[in-house]
């Protein structure tokens, strides 16, 4: 907010849509939600907005942890066997197990799924001592030597029916969901701060007012991000 010509009021306007509006909200939405001029302007709120979502000190996960991998992006012609990915990016996910229900979650946009990429995936999103499962992918192997207790599972000991890593696949399904209905796309150089908002929005789902008065504060924790900054990444 500091140095921007918007008044305090539009903000936070544009801080409780973000906040509370359940499918999330698009530039072209908070443009018309606000009366703004230009979509321009919208976009960038929302970005500054993206920016401000990370606690600076938030914790790892902990207890059980589901950790999985899974390629984002629309569908692609001539790609063959599950690893080929083409354009698509390639996104770790890390969830709570909270009974049958999930807790919190983490994602990160991932270089690669080699053993080094998903082993420091792990060390920055999941406390030690905590019990991690995943599938049967050679890159997870040594995450007990680590200080994890991991549970690695294969599509041959889950029962007809049951999912492998379901909460995981739950919040996956739901990330894709939320990408196609109300952003449609996003750009690879973008894509990190739409994963952030999705996870601040999936670990405050039940109390979206909290949520609104959390990006109020984190809001004033950060560092303001300028257009150039934003952009500049965008290059």
């Amino acid at each position: 907010m500091h140095g921007t010509h918007m008044p305090l009021r539009t903000w936070f306007w544009a801080a409780y849509l973000v906040a509370t509006h359940h499918p999330g909200i698009s530039a072209k939405q908070l443009q018309r939600q606000l009366a703004l001029s230009r979509y321009e302007t919208a976009w960038l709120i929302l970005q500054k907005l993206r920016r401000a979502m990370v606690a600076p000190e938030r914790e790892l996960l902990k207890g059980e942890v589901e950790i999985d991998e899974f390629f984002l992006g629309g569908h692609e012609d001539n790609l063959k066997g599950g690893r080929q990915h083409g354009k698509k990016a390639l996104i770790g996910a890390a969830i709570e197990v909270r009974g049958a229900g999930s807790g919190r979650l983490r994602l990160q946009a991932l270089a690669n799924s080699q053993a080094t990429t998903l082993r420091t995936f792990t060390q920055a999103t999941t406390a030690p001592g905590a019990i991690v499962h995943t599938d049967g992918l050679f890159s997870y192997r040594g995450l007990d030597k680590l200080g994890y207790e991991h549970r690695p599972r294969n599509v041959a000991s889950v029962a007809p029916g049951e999912q492998l890593l379901p909460r995981a696949h739950r919040a996956i399904s739901n990330l894709k969901a939320w990408m196609h209905g109300t952003h449609r796309g996003v750009s690879d150089a973008h894509l990190p701060v739409y994963l952030d908002e999705y996870v601040f929005r999936h670990n405050r789902r039940s109390t979206p007012m909290a949520a609104f008065q959390t990006l109020l504060g984190l809001g004033a924790t950060h560092q303001p991000t300028t257009y150039r900054q934003i952009t500049r990444r965008a290059a």
